[in-house]
């Protein structure tokens, strides 16, 4: 048996009261630890941001350009990012199991690009997702789409899964071709997603109104990156988004179909987390990519 504690000197540090500091992350003050803790691993706690890149594609259009090769474009970049967004066949084949960066696993599909998208279904389980150690899984949700409640319930019975296990769902709201990408939409869908348990959206930019959606919404919105734009357009986007109130960025071609993904990955750092405003973010992405075509290779 080990000896007892015999030391005479014990401090409680009586003159200080115990410590009950606020978790840094909107609406996300009732989770478990464990939920918390990963959510502190997407958010970076000294900024409560997240620059997310999202590799996901793949699940329904193929070798998308830019991410034909995974292994040889991609996993370079995951040093850089404070979460991969990403499916888990990909993470498997593709992705060093070394990386430090937290991933969010793609669990929804089933429609190719040649099908109505809408169509989804739960496509993996929370175990999977645990033991691949994620720290958190991405839904899509088709509000006001043909298939709107089977979407809406695939998020739900993901949500009632993560929270035996501690792991938070991000509940994506898909824009399909007849929905109209406004503040009135993506506030509908947004608060929908919370509302239902989501512990993150993450939803698209929009011109007018963008403050209203996130300031409605509950829980942190990280916003798309979309279609592919001009450098200083993309950076003038995930400029406002931050200003308007998202909690970050989750983009995609906007980083892997530049011509320096590198060095863009570096600039929507300088805006997300610095506060660069576009043009001097611009600058940095023109001064690392002509560092980086300069280098030998």
């Amino acid at each position: 048996m080990p000896e007892a504690d015999s030391l005479d000197r014990k401090d409680f540090h009586l003159s200080q009261p115990a410590r009950n500091e606020p978790f840094f992350l909107k609406g996300s003050g009732a989770y478990d630890w464990g939920m918390q803790n990963r959510l502190a691993r997407i958010f970076r706690p000294a900024t409560g941001r997240t620059v997310m890149l999202a590799i996901d594609h793949g699940y329904f259009q193929g070798p998308t350009s830019g991410l034909e090769r995974v292994d040889v474009d991609i996993a370079p970049l995951v040093g850089s990012v404070d979460a991969l967004f990403c499916t888990r066949g990909i993470l498997r084949s593709s992705i060093p199991a070394s990386m430090s960066a937290p991933v969010v696993l793609r669990a929804s599909g089933g429609p190719s690009i040649l099908r109505e998208l809408s169509d989804e279904e739960i496509a993996m389980s929370i175990d999977d997702a645990v033991r691949l150690n994620a720290a958190g899984v991405g839904v899509q949700v088709f509000v006001g789409g043909p298939n709107e409640t089977r979407t809406v319930h695939n998020m739900t019975q993901l949500v009632d899964a993560g929270l035996k296990v501690g792991m938070p769902v991000l509940g994506v709201t898909a824009v399909g071709r007849e929905l109209t990408r406004d503040s009135r939409y993506l506030g509908l869908a947004t608060r929908i997603c919370a509302e239902l348990g989501a512990q993150v959206v993450k939803t698209y930019f929009c011109e007018e109104g963008f403050e209203k959606v996130t300031a409605g919404c509950p829980v942190p919105i990280v916003m798309a990156g979309g279609k592919k734009l001009p450098e200083l357009e993309a950076l003038t986007m995930a400029y406002e988004g931050i200003d308007q109130g998202a909690a970050g960025v989750d983009m995609g071609r906007n980083i892997f179909q530049t011509d320096a993904p590198a060095a863009m990955l570096a600039a929507i750092n300088g805006v997300v987390h610095d506060g660069l405003t576009p043009k001097l973010a611009l600058d940095l992405f023109e001064t690392l990519a002509a560092a980086a075509t300069a280098s030998p290779a």
